[in-house]
């Protein structure tokens, strides 16, 4: 899944980036609001991270730009400790989600992944499908019950079927999910991630629908 973090500060920005990515999560980093403002409006994230108080744009107008272009993308706002009317004015403007600084990274983390969850209609957690179940919280595949060894790769493309199970996933779009904005995109490497997918949880777990993407189906 990809998300975009806007966040000014550099420290917090690059300690919530590291707890996000070993989640699984893509990032994508941005210190103003002009640039957030441009990403938010252009790139096909699956969440967004916005620091109310950003240089050059302030988050809350940027927030209302977004809904007024029909942008339904979920947001989570980062707003100082006594901050209370930024947080109503976020949530009124359409911010899914508030959470004051300073704040535990572990519940940062879980409001994200309770969010994206929100986001695809999930309830749970954890994603069964025959004997293929998968955690999205900590992005761990089992088969029978037995542990697979998934590299970073792999358990991006299966973490993003997983949430968008019972739909049928372009190789295009894959690749705009699972790759950072800067990074080179192929969407070739994500057959070559989808058979290794295949062999590790069997051949049954993903459907190809040739010429058209892929699919999972819960059980």
């Amino acid at each position: 899944m990809r998300l975009l973090l806007a966040e000014d500060d550099p420290a917090l920005s690059d300690q919530i980036r590291q707890a996000l990515v070993q989640e699984g999560r893509v990032v994508d980093v941005v210190k103003d609001g002009e640039e957030a403002a441009f990403l938010g409006s252009t790139e096909p994230y699956d969440m967004i991270i916005l620091d109310l108080g950003l240089p050059k744009r302030d988050g809350l107008s940027i927030l209302r730009e977004w809904r007024a272009q029909k942008n339904g993308v979920p947001v989570l706002i980062l707003t100082a400790r006594d901050g209370w009317s930024q947080r109503v004015d976020g949530l009124d403007a359409g911010a899914d989600d508030y959470i004051t600084k300073p704040f535990h990274m572990a519940e940062l983390l879980a409001r994200v992944r309770a969010l994206l969850r929100r986001r695809m209609g999930q309830q749970s957690p954890l994603f069964e499908a025959g004997t293929f179940s998968f955690d999205t919280r900590m992005g761990r595949a089992t088969v029978e019950g037995i542990a697979v060894d998934l590299t970073a790769q792999e358990a991006a493309v299966l973490t993003y079927l997983v949430n968008n199970s019972g739909r049928l996933v372009s190789r295009t779009e894959l690749s705009e999910h699972i790759y950072a904005y800067d990074a080179d995109r192929d969407s070739n490497t994500i057959a070559v991630f989808i058979a290794r997918l295949r062999k590790k949880l069997g051949a049954q777990v993903i459907q190809t629908i040739r010429g058209r993407g892929y699919k999972i189906d819960p059980a």
